[in-house]
């Protein structure tokens, strides 16, 4: 598929100055990428992307940055039959065990999944959410690639406050 539309995505403020790095993913992982590999995980609404960012503990401070998006190919996980043939299964992509395999250094069944796809040229996937709270409309759009041929995002900032921080 092919994204067009608002993206929103949920800082640390440490990383606010550069809301397209992908720093913060590429240095300690995630569920749909490996440490060492950027990415950015982007939600289709705001509340979304607040719940995203804050899944573990209190808030914390939080930058809600809003995005234009011009992306593909995306891989759309809400198909099924797609799915399958890619071995997975929507439990298998709700599975909370990724963290403790990633912390012990094993295989995250969920990376390994990332990893084929960015192999197979998708710029990245639409996922549900499955941060507390989130319903089974939440969805989020994790991305791998953001630049380059089939894929703009462009940071929604007119007067120029990121800059400023």
């Amino acid at each position: 598929m092919h994204y067009t539309g608002p993206l929103y995505r949920a800082l640390n403020p440490v990383y606010a100055r550069e809301p397209l790095s992908g720093r913060g993913a590429e240095l300690y992982g995630g569920r749909f990428n490996a440490k060492g590999t950027p990415a950015l995980y982007t939600a289709l609404e705001p509340s979304t992307a607040l719940r995203e960012a804050n899944q573990v503990g209190s808030l914390q401070p939080t930058i809600l940055v809003s995005y234009e998006a011009d992306l593909g190919p995306v891989f759309d996980t809400r198909d099924g039959a797609a799915l399958a043939r890619r071995g997975m299964t929507e439990s298998d992509l709700a599975n909370p065990g990724w963290r403790i395999r990633m912390i012990e250094g094993q295989d995250v069944p969920t990376q390994d999944f990332a990893r084929h796809l960015i192999d197979d040229g998708f710029a990245g996937l639409l996922i549900r959410s499955f941060a507390k709270g989130a319903a089974a409309t939440d969805f989020n759009i994790v991305l791998w690639r953001w630049t380059g041929p089939d894929c703009a995002l462009k940071v929604v900032d007119d007067e120029d406050r990121l800059s400023r921080m």
